[in-house]
């Protein structure tokens, strides 16, 4: 290969946009890091780049609509030569590859789940029009691969990849595969790494991040996991998200009672009250059990943060069923709640039960959730005015820079309400004190009094991957 050729494949410049979730996130900084450690450009601005991967998500029909909508519009620029190449990644390719590659054949090429660490390969040119294997994924990443962190000031550690829940408007198990933990001490090593760069937050995720350490034959294995942790790193915040009901270990809540680091926050998403519908869905529970548990939950932990997100519209759910659910988040007052329409899917395993709520029932139940979670979220929030809280700065305020937006610990990065900060500033990535002056029913206000650590020289605050594609317009000389 001649150095003139060398030199013009190092010369890419690589765009990201990832949609989807926190743990596909996590696979396109995998891709990143191997990116980056062979000598490719990435940039922060898709607009402004030669090749441009989507990382898609399959989840539902509107995020495989936004992922297609986005390819679409990539694909446009690909044949007007905006841009060089375009590449396919995530869960729609381990599900649909075969006719992405049929309908759109603007993608140059695809790179599956199981092959993070072809994407290099792919940017350069050498794997054309390939296709990966259409079954479930059998792989997971590991410490030793390098990964390029794509948030400011935390980051995301999957504890696990795939799931072995049945449920039946979900078919992630069908392009994730089975439930396979990775080892405690491959956790632990990039837990460290992570630290290193650092971060003050470390977020623990998987599809059913209680459920680790089953198939390892560990016990309690995400108690372990989070002890671990606190012992042999240092980070001021530990979080874990996606905590399933009946894999859910009573003794986190000792250890977060006990352990200031691991953030009095418990984020289960519940999806209904009924047990009509919850057996419809193919899950365990009721209202009744819910109840318990989350009662239990706040009772060994003081000042507990609870987050849940519930589905309307699925099949089997009546006027009944969702007073029964209304009732259900009225009685337990969530601090946060995220509300979803049922959304139907062919690939599902519950496909057979049909749609039939129509769409505009669905939208009016959501919306009816959604309004009498506000006023308690509303009512949660005034109590913390006045009160002084330790707070994550992001960075400059979106939709005004000369203000600054953080979090609370009781505020998941990119899941929960924000705080904004109109006193006082500090570099993002660094933890503050503040004082909440004002309550709005998802965002609060504060100053900040005191900084407690600035980010080390080498914290990653810079975002590098879009969530749309956004043209650019200057020199792209």
């Amino acid at each position: 290969m001649s150095s003139a050729a060398t030199g013009q494949k190092t010369a890419l410049r690589v765009g990201m946009i990832s949609l989807g979730c926190a743990k596909n996130l996590v696979d396109g900084e995998v891709m990143l890091g191997h990116l980056a450690t062979a000598g490719l450009d990435v940039t922060a601005d898709a607009g402004q780049a030669d090749v441009v991967i989507v990382n898609t998500c399959g989840f539902i029909t509107p995020a495989k609509e936004e992922s297609i909508g986005t390819i679409l519009e990539l694909a446009e620029a690909r044949r007007s030569g905006r841009i060089r190449r375009l590449i396919v990644t995530g869960c729609m390719v381990q599900a649909y590859a075969k006719d992405l590659a049929k309908e759109i054949p603007e993608i140059d090429t695809f790179c599956g789940l199981d092959e993070l660490e072809e994407i290099v390969a792919s940017v350069r040119g050498e794997r054309e029009h390939h296709i990966p294997d259409q079954r479930a994924a059998l792989k997971i990443y590991d410490s030793r691969e390098p990964r390029l962190l794509s948030t400011g000031g935390f980051a995301y550690l999957k504890v696990a990849e795939g799931c072995d829940n049945p449920c039946a408007f979900c078919h992630i198990p069908a392009m994730r595969g089975r439930y396979r933990s990775r080892t405690m001490d491959d956790l632990v090593a990039e837990a460290k790494h992570l630290e290193a760069t650092g971060i003050k937050e470390l977020v623990l995720i998987a599809q059913d991040t209680t459920r680790y350490g089953e198939d390892l034959g560990i016990a309690h294995g995400l108690l372990h996991l989070v002890e671990r942790l606190l012992a042999e790193t240092r980070i001021p915040w530990i979080r874990f998200m996606y905590a399933y009901p009946s894999t859910l270990d009573r003794r986190l809540f000792q250890l977060m009672a006990s352990e200031p680091r691991f953030l009095p926050y418990l984020d289960i998403p519940l999806q209904h009250a009924s047990r009509q519908v919850l057996k419809m869905m193919r899950r365990g529970g009721d209202a009744a059990a819910y109840t318990q548990l989350i009662r239990q939950a706040r009772e060994a932990v003081p000042d507990l943060v609870v987050r849940t997100t519930m589905m309307v519209g699925f099949p089997g759910e009546g006027p009944e069923e969702f007073d029964e659910l209304l009732a259900f988040v009225e009685a337990m007052r969530f601090d946060h709640l995220g509300v979803f329409t049922y959304s139907w899917q062919e690939e599902n395993p519950g496909a057979e039960l049909g749609d039939p709520v129509p769409e505009e029932v669905k939208a009016e139940r959501r919306d009816r959730l959604m309004e009498v979670q506000a006023a308690i979220a509303l009512e949660k929030n005034r109590r913390l005015i006045g009160r002084r809280c330790q707070a994550l700065v992001c960075g400059p305020l979106a939709e005004m820079e000369l203000l600054t937006e953080g979090r609370l610990a009781r505020q998941a990065p990119e899941t929960d309400g924000r705080l904004i900060i109109n006193d006082g500033s500090a570099p993002a990535g660094s933890l503050v004190e503040v004082e909440i002056s004002e309550a709005h029913p998802y965002d609060l206000i504060g100053r900040i009094v005191a900084t407690i650590s600035e980010p080390a020289a080498t914290a990653g605050t810079r975002r590098i991957v879009s969530s749309q594609w956004k043209e650019s317009h200057a020199d792209r000389a």
